[in-house]
């Protein structure tokens, strides 16, 4: 309306009347048409077919041969039936592994090529390819040619037979002596004395856990020696069984006996995740109460000597170690509190329940808040 006049149709307050109008109507339009969720083609355009078996390889200058493995590996895994692929993960090679890796994978679509930024170590290998596994079983296995692939089916079958774990037992061991036998009985022994998981053969990388249990490992440093200590902190049913080892036929080992020490310092802490995770202030506490209790003891007797018989104690090293003793206290079980709530934030930061369910009758997992969503009901494949 100009001057109390109506606007004509043509003029520009019409107009703007007019696409008022529309985009009222565009409005009232799009609430009563049912959303659009602008990330669902996103997820639909992600989702990845499963395949049965996950074959994780870390390699590690093995250029002479992964050429080799991954027929060896075809051809063991072929006549099973059993859909399956081959996850390589270079840790940071300095000769043609990768180049060579590439070329295979352009001919073998099943062949999946990670490659790290720098060398990481074969527990980071590991944990890369439980990353990127699709699996419902995943399979370790060195890449050195010394772990068969025709010991694959035979860990299958048994992982069948109600197992969430079969290890192998290199029982016929192929290597030298002090290098590497000696420091694995040793280790062995260790492990399966202190952590009750009393297997023959720890350190054989070749191994098939069901894909929902190796999603639940998070491995660091050097923990592929302990998958299988691992697997029975979340209640995971563990087989052994012999395969066969060959002689190393070209390369050289990346290990000697020097991983010994690496292997009692994991133990240590594998020791502390086994006992103490979810309680660390029963460790730290039950310490600084004894500590506390033994300097206020020492430091009653010498009062008692003060107070009774007026001995001097200004020169007496029982005084100090009194004190200290109730300082060390006092310290461990402020400590104590303090893991007590980094192991509070470490669990609901991550939604991680301190338990692990095998499986839920008349529910589903989804169904469940409390307990994490495992990769057995969904799926994000890694670029």
């Amino acid at each position: 309306m100009e001057n109390g006049r109506l606007a004509p149709s043509g003029s520009p307050a019409s107009a703007l009347s007019d696409g008022a109008g529309s985009v009222s109507g565009e409005r009232q339009r799009s609430l009563d048409e049912p959303a659009v969720d602008p990330g669902a083609a996103l997820r639909e355009a992600r989702i990845v077919p499963r395949v049965k078996v996950s074959i994780v390889v870390p390699v590690y200058n093995e250029e002479a041969n992964v050429e080799a493995l991954v027929a060896a590996i075809s051809a063991a895994m072929d006549p099973v039936g059993d859909s399956y692929e081959i996850i390589c993960v270079d840790d940071g090679s300095r000769d043609g592994t990768v180049a060579l890796l590439n070329r295979l994978a352009a001919t073998e679509p099943r062949l999946v090529v990670g490659v790290f930024r720098r060398n990481f170590g074969q527990t980071a290998a590991m944990q890369a390819g439980i990353s990127a596994a699709r699996g419902t079983v995943v399979v370790f296995l060195d890449g050195d040619l010394q772990n068969d692939p025709k010991d694959i089916p035979r860990l299958l079958a048994k992982l069948d037979e109600g197992f969430d774990l079969v290890a192998g037992w290199r029982a016929n061991r192929r290597d030298t002596f002090v290098n590497r036998k000696l420091p694995s009985v040793i280790a062995n022994w260790l492990i399966g004395r202190i952590t009750g998981v009393r297997l023959h053969d720890h350190g054989c990388t070749l191994k098939a856990v069901r894909a929902d249990v190796a999603r639940e490992l998070r491995l660091y440093g050097e923990m592929h020696r302990f998958i299988a200590v691992m697997a029975s902190l979340i209640g995971a049913r563990i087989a052994e069984m012999p395969v066969t080892h060959h002689p190393r036929r070209f390369g050289k080992s990346n290990y000697g006996i020097g991983r010994t020490l690496r292997v009692i310092l994991d133990l240590m802490t594998v020791m502390f995740l086994r006992s103490y995770l979810v309680r660390p202030m029963q460790m730290f506490g039950l310490a600084g109460l004894a500590s506390s209790f033994a300097g206020f003891a020492l430091c009653a007797y010498l009062a008692y000597l003060k107070l009774v018989h007026a001995e001097e104690l200004a020169n007496r090293p029982l005084l100090l170690l009194g004190v200290l003793l109730v300082l060390v206290g006092v310290q461990l079980l402020s400590l104590g509190l303090v893991a007590e709530v980094l192991g509070r934030t470490y669990h609901e930061a991550q939604g991680l329940p301190p338990y692990h369910v095998r499986a839920w009758t008349n529910r589903t997992t989804s169904d469940v808040p409390s307990q994490r969503r495992s990769g057995d009901d969904w799926h994000r494949p890694t670029t």
